[in-house]
């Protein structure tokens, strides 16, 4: 029995011991790893000159993953072809880069990594990778710096490729737009600055794009742009600057669409202020016409009484380029646009904003006895309405006061568009707060040469209210809504009274404008002012 019990004890002490292991438990775990890969060892080694190899590897003291790696890898001077790059979606110890390009001859060779090498669990990544190799006797080590800001936005764009061309007797001003640079860096997506390294002395053309096709040359149709004038020589001490801007491209008609069945669109680029469009297909003498260019789009409406129609063939002239584009246009299934109305404004109106009517399609005329607008007391207020037929719309004019309430009536027929169609009965319910609601802003602006265009932005940068200036004058922003803005500044050196760009062939920068460098935070029922010196 004795013998019995203590083997039975031994068990039950061994089957506790194995269960109190079994148990689940969380882990506390060590401090979180903040360590970077850590470069061993390259194959061919960095700073290599007369490089043979068609690949090189990089091997690192940890398991490594690869992080958008076609976007941060730039090789400087760029490849034709994009090189295979391992690991593709799993971890490694090393990065394998195979050239499918011949190098070439007497060229020192960049590759900046970016932060693209992150460790395997935490993503921490090994900032500032680089290797170099020359297919020469030698490595060049001249440098160059700078920044890019953008000419319009507060903030620079992120991956912003900055460029430099060789000045040699195959360089024009049309190379950037047929084939890549002799030396590439990219600002990525947390700097604006930009170092560009191992350059061989020489004279040199600077550019800045945002390169959305990545194919390292420009495309005016969609890329930014930034250019010096002036021609750097190699070696230099100079930090330079590059404002970035978006062209307005070279005029060009696209292929017109039947997007319903009373209008065709014409897509274009540039300007097309001069373009004329008109049908050569004989259409009936019932059928009525009319252009509008879309608010907003770079598109011209071509809107026409709807008929029984095969296609329509139109020609499309620019007289000022004397130039004619021909397009035909087949008919198809698609539903017919009416009349829709929106106003600019709903429910509580801004003090200082007009108030205005749209129409989704052409308006041909308003009768504005048949528009009634009433207070609160339900007393007639004095108004006028005005019908717009460039910007499609009917301007509405009255007197607003605090603390009011407005309806707006129009009964059917106050509005007929272009197919003859009248609005039903329409009510629009609006009303004002008080003074006390919104703030004051007085801004006085030195050291700035006029004529000066001044924004009030919202912290997306778009305009909340404009005022423009010819003398020096203090800008007052008044009932404003209470949030943070900005204040933009343009030079608006031509006087015409708008922000005019660049443009890369004419050598034209784009006109300059200063951004106060504070968040204004305006309150409810405060009078503010501030003071804005302009850098030099």
């Amino acid at each position: 029995m004795v013998r019995r019990f203590v083997t039975f004890l031994f068990l039950f002490m061994i089957v506790a011991v194995l269960w109190q292991c079994a148990r689940r438990g969380s882990p506390t775990g060590g401090p979180k790893d903040l360590t970077p890969p850590t470069l061993l060892k390259t194959e061919p080694d960095s700073m290599t000159t007369n490089f043979k190899a068609s690949r090189i590897r990089l091997y690192f003291d940890e398991f490594i993953k690869l992080k958008d790696i076609q976007e941060q890898l730039i090789v400087s001077p760029p490849l034709k072809y994009q090189p295979d790059i391992k690991p593709q979606g799993a971890a490694s110890k090393y990065v394998e880069i195979k050239f499918k390009d011949t190098l070439y001859e007497n060229t020192t060779y960049t590759l900046n990594f970016g932060q693209s090498v992150q460790d395997n669990n935490e993503g921490n990544p090994s900032s500032f990778l680089t290797y170099v190799f020359s297919t020469g006797d030698y490595i060049d080590s001249l440098g160059l710096t700078g920044a890019v800001k953008d000419a319009f936005k507060k903030k620079a764009d992120d991956f912003i490729s900055v460029m430099l061309y060789k000045i040699d007797t195959a360089y024009t001003d049309s190379t950037i737009f047929k084939r890549p640079p002799n030396y590439i860096t990219n600002t990525l997506d947390s700097a604006v600055i930009f170092k560009l390294k191992n350059l061989k002395e020489g004279q040199y053309k600077l550019f800045a794009l945002k390169d959305e096709a990545k194919n390292n040359m420009f495309d005016q149709n969609v890329d930014k742009i930034a250019f010096l004038n002036d021609t750097i020589t190699l070696p230099t001490d100079s930090t330079y600057v590059l404002t970035l801007f978006k062209e307005v491209p070279n005029y060009s008609m696209s292929v017109p669409s039947l997007v319903a069945k009373n209008r065709i669109i014409f897509g274009y680029y540039g300007d097309a202020a001069d373009v004329v469009i008109k049908p050569i297909t004989v259409i009936p003498d019932t059928v009525k016409t009319k252009i509008l260019k879309e608010k907003g789009k770079d598109t011209l409406n071509f809107w026409f009484t709807p008929y029984e129609m095969d296609s329509i063939v139109f020609t499309a002239t620019n007289e000022r380029l004397e130039k004619i584009d021909t397009f035909t246009v087949k008919s198809r299934k698609v539903d017919v646009d009416s009349l829709r109305l929106s106003p600019n404004q709903s429910g509580s109106l801004n003090f200082n904003d007009p108030f205005f009517i749209s129409a989704s399609t052409p308006i041909s005329t308003i009768d504005s006895t048949l528009f009634f607008i009433t207070n609160q007391d339900s007393l007639a207020v004095d108004f006028t309405a005005k019908l717009d037929t460039i910007e499609n719309k009917i301007d509405v004019d009255f007197e607003i006061e605090p603390n009011q309430s407005y309806q707006l009536d129009m009964l059917p027929g106050a509005i007929t568009d272009f197919f003859e169609q009248p609005n039903d009965t329409i009510s629009y319910y609006l009303s004002t707060g008080s003074y006390a609601d919104y703030g004051n802003l007085r801004f006085n602006i030195t050291g700035g040469e006029y004529p000066l265009i001044v924004q009030l932005t919202d912290e997306q940068g778009e305009i909340k209210r404009e005022i423009i200036a010819t003398e020096s004058k203090v800008f007052e922003f008044n009932n404003i809504e209470p949030s943070k803005y900005y204040i933009r500044v343009i030079f608006d050196t031509n006087g015409n009274q708008k922000w005019d760009t660049g443009n890369f062939l004419k050598k034209q920068q784009p006109e300059r404008i200063s951004y106060y460098p504070d968040v204004i935070e305006v309150r409810a029922n405060w009078e503010m002012e501030q003071t804005f010196v302009i850098p030099k």
